[in-house]
């Protein structure tokens, strides 16, 4: 039988998702006043999301919500931005003037 963790360790994994989570916002924010995605690695989004996919499911097999709902929030947040780099593709490449505010 597994002992009982103090409740400060599941507080401290609920901060620390926290702050690695709301670290995705302004980017995401940022892609989406853009309409572009430029400068955003592709290689390297593709590459997080699946290690986020892959903390998402290791949280998911040890049932530990903090790891579970900050990876399943990162996640979608991660895929929000590689999305958004797809769909804005064509504004990257049109000269900034020409671009609707």
């Amino acid at each position: 039988m597994p002992a009982v963790q103090p409740y400060w360790v599941d507080l401290l994994g609920y901060v620390a998702a926290f702050c690695t989570t709301i670290a995705f916002v302004p980017q995401v924010v940022l892609v989406w006043r853009r309409r572009s995605a430029e400068g955003v690695s592709t290689l390297m989004y593709i590459v997080l999301t699946m290690g986020i996919a892959l903390w998402f499911t290791y949280g998911a097999l040890l049932q530990s919500w903090p790891i579970i709902i900050a990876n399943g929030v990162t996640l979608l947040l991660a895929l929000a931005v590689l999305a958004m780099k797809w769909l804005f593709r064509g504004a990257e490449q049109r000269p900034m003037a020409s671009r609707s505010s």
